[in-house]
Formats: structure tokens, sequence, C-alpha cells
């Protein structure tokens, strides 16, 4: 599962991408400063297993921090859109065709209102956020819709011969996107569209239907990012009132936080509500200061940066993740080489025993035997369905052997 970074630009994407990644992209103040989308590797993190079954892990595929899990995941950060991107504008196709890539979308907006729709900042409040997010889901929906419209043609004459199947046909139309046959049914459904008479549909049902499989195949969760700015507040009760899932968002303190816990300034774990100076004697009167607004402005008041909550919430709330915890020995509840709890997994709701095994590697899940439950020993098929903080060893032939 990748879950990618948009927004028009200079809104704060790569200052986002490399809070969570702190990995260094471009970050001029002009548009198209990512003409490449940029990978990278963050945390999803959640409660461990190891408070609860009261053992001391080291993980290897993971992090451990006082009972706090961090689960590597993968970030895209996509160039900005800007307004009639769908047509090619501002290398609008390479944009939105990185998009394809994506499980779930991050969706980074100015909430302070001081980036136009080109993406310039400006001194006054231009824009309302709400239409920010409206044009680049516009923008997507046109993309869609042109996709779309190449094969329509095809697509209805075989509809209404009875030749060819128009759920089956769309989503094969759109499978580069991840779009499946359950996507389209559920979004013709939504929009009470007869699946099976395309050619009856009007432009606006096609648009509508476009915009409910974006919403279906690229769930997004809104960072409302520069919550720090005064003229934030106001703009947030917009977002709010759209009943989008949101979060509030400070990319640039979280950014702060993370570089000087690195540099050892401070100690910080990201998501947290605070942080701890470890030698104020070696840090410089700006330094201070400039921990001090943080603690002022974004944490005092909102709780915490908003970046790591919502890449949690991209992961575990729109794509319905879980944690399980494999191991080799399940006595031990190690690997082969004593590691306490080394592996943590991040699989999808309702995903099996066997799916856990693929997961971790194929031939486990080819030769896949059986799993079993290290808290209770029990024995468990491969039509399992796994459950947060499960702690499962595979059973396999090439395990076996």
């Amino acid at each position: 599962m990748i879950v990618g970074i948009i927004g028009k630009p200079n809104v704060g994407k790569s200052t986002f991408f490399n809070a969570a990644t702190l990995l260094s992209v471009p970050m001029a103040s002009y548009p198209f400063t990512t003409i490449q989308p940029n990978f990278g590797v963050a945390y999803v993190t959640t409660h461990c297993v190891c408070g609860t079954i009261n053992v001391e892990d080291n993980p290897v595929n993971s992090r451990c921090i006082n009972g706090t899990r961090l689960i590597p995941i993968k970030l895209v950060d996509i160039a900005g859109l800007v307004r009639g991107a769908a047509e090619g504008r501002g290398q609008g196709n390479k944009f939105l065709d990185n998009i394809r890539q994506a499980s779930a979308l991050i969706h980074v907006v100015d909430v302070s209102g001081l980036t136009d729709e080109e993406g310039i900042t400006t001194e006054e409040v231009i824009d309302n956020p709400v239409n920010d997010i409206d044009f680049v889901e516009k923008e997507f929906d046109l993309w869609l819709r042109q996709l779309l419209l190449k094969d329509w043609r095809r697509i209805s004459n075989k509809s209404e011969s009875n030749t060819g199947k128009t759920s089956k046909m769309i989503a094969e139309r759109l499978s580069g996107l991840a779009v499946t046959e359950k996507h389209i049914i559920n979004a013709a459904e939504k929009n009470d569209l007869i699946i099976d008479k395309p050619a009856s549909w009007i432009e606006e049902d096609i648009m509508n239907f476009c915009s409910s499989i974006r919403e279906l195949s690229k769930p997004s969760i809104i960072a409302a990012n520069k919550i720090d700015n005064p003229l934030a507040k106001e703009n947030l009760e917009y977002i709010k009132s759209t009943g989008r899932l949101f979060f509030p968002c400070a990319a640039e303190a979280e950014l702060l936080l993370r570089k000087a816990s690195e540099m050892k300034m401070i100690d910080y774990l990201p998501g947290g509500s605070s942080f701890k100076i470890l030698n104020a004697g070696k840090l410089n009167h700006a330094q201070v200061n400039a921990l001090e607004m943080v603690k002022k402005n974004v944490l005092d008041i909102w709780g915490s940066t908003g970046v790591q909550a919502i890449i949690n919430s991209a992961y575990l709330d729109l794509l319905d993740g879980i944690v399980v915890y494999p191991v080799e020995d399940e006595n031990k509840l190690s690997d082969k080489k004593g590691n306490i709890l080394p592996d943590a997994y991040i699989v999808q709701k309702g995903s099996t025993a066997k799916d856990l095994a693929f997961t971790i590697h194929s031939d486990l899940g080819e030769t896949f035997l059986h799993a079993i439950d290290a808290k209770s020993g029990l024995r468990l098929g491969a039509d399992y369905i796994l459950k947060d903080s499960d702690i499962v060893k595979i059973v396999s032939r090439s395990s076996r052997g």
C-alpha cells in the first residue's frame, strides 16, 4: 500500500513529505518545484503489543520506542496540480498519471488561504481552502472522464448489444488505477445509474460517476496545513462544514522538531504533544526561540503538529489497516535469531492468515500449510481472518524443509 501526497503548488506538500520522511527534496516557493514524484519511507505509529503481553521486544523490520511501534510505510510526493492539469497544463498529465500508484491520498491545503490557485503565495487571504480542495478533486475527476470517453462508444455499443459486461469493461479501462469492478458497480449504484445502459447517461451522470470512482478507489484525507497562521482558524471551519475527513496540520513545525531530534537537541517522538530539550546550553538563541514558538503556537493549542496523525489515519482508517506480528517461534515469540516480536506488518482488515504468508514472502504463501496463534497456541486455517495485534506463526512446506 502506498499513500500519495497531492495538492496545488506551494501549499506545503514537500515540507509535509520531508517532515514525514526526513528525505531532502526541493522546497522552493514557486510552482512545479517537484517535477518528478519523490518516494520515501515514513512510519505509522501504533501501540505495540509488547506492552500488552509484557515482554521486552527487539524489532528488526520496525522500531519500538517506549511501547510505541513505528512501522515503515511508503509515501510518494506527487508534484503540484494547477487548474487545467487534466488538459496537460503544468505537466498535468504526468502529475495525474503518478496518482495511479497510490492506494489513498493525503491532500495538503493551505488553510491560511494565502496561496492562489496557481500556487503563488500572497499577503492577503484570496482563497477559501474548500475551493482549493474542490478544484484538485475536479481535475482528477476530469482526468478520469477523459480516460473513459476515449473508449466510451465501444463500451456503450457492446453494452447495448449484450456482447460485453459494462462494469467489467470500465474496470479494464481503469485497471491501471487499481480500480476494481466492485468500485464501478458501487459508483453506479451511488448515483442511481443503470450500469448496463451507459448510452443513456448524460454528461452530468458521467462526471458524478467519475467523482464516485475517485472517492471509492482513492480515498483521501485533508491535511489542513499552516494551522499556526492566525488566519487559519476561520478557514478551518469551512473545511469542517464539508464533512470531509481532515486534521489540522503544521508541517513546517514537525520538520523543525524532527530535525532537532535527529541532531540530539530534543527528545521528541513523532506525533507527540510535547518535547524535551536535552541540553539547553548547546542551543543558540534562534533555536530556542523557534522551539518555543512551535510549543506556543502549535503543540499547546492543537496537541500535536498533525503530521503523524494524518499518516496514521491514512493507513489505519482510509485503508482499513491493522497491525499483525509474525514470528517463527510461537513459544518464544521470536525469529530464528532470537529477536522478540521482530516484525510488524500492516495488512487490510479482512486479510487472512494465508494473505499474511504471501505478504511476508511469496514462497510462504505458495507452500502455506497452516498458522498458529502464538497467544493461544491454536492452529489457524488459511481462511482465518486476522485481528489487530495478532501474533502469528506461519507454517509452510518451505519453512519445514
